[in-house]
């Protein structure tokens, strides 16, 4: 089910602003990073040789996933 789709439902019926919109995605940013590091953990216990590429990609998936919740900001933050 889409994110967004649930804060525009709620939005229309409640009058809720962005506030729900951020939750939703600063929650689900909070579980992908969270699922990110606990994976690298993993793999540097299994192979601590690639801990060196293991930390480059997890740096670059938790990026990724904190760059949802700054545009759930943005979106928060603009009316939406």
């Amino acid at each position: 089910m889409n994110p967004y789709l649930i804060a525009e439902a709620a939005a229309a019926a409640g009058g809720v602003t962005g506030s729900l919109t951020l939750a939703v995605a600063g929650a689900g940013a909070a579980l992908g990073i969270g699922m990110i590091g606990a994976k690298a953990v993993e793999a540097v216990g299994r192979n601590p040789g690639a801990s060196g590429k293991v930390l480059t990609l997890s740096i670059i998936g938790m990026a990724l996933a904190e760059a949802i919740a700054i545009y759930a900001l943005i979106l928060a933050f603009g009316g939406r």
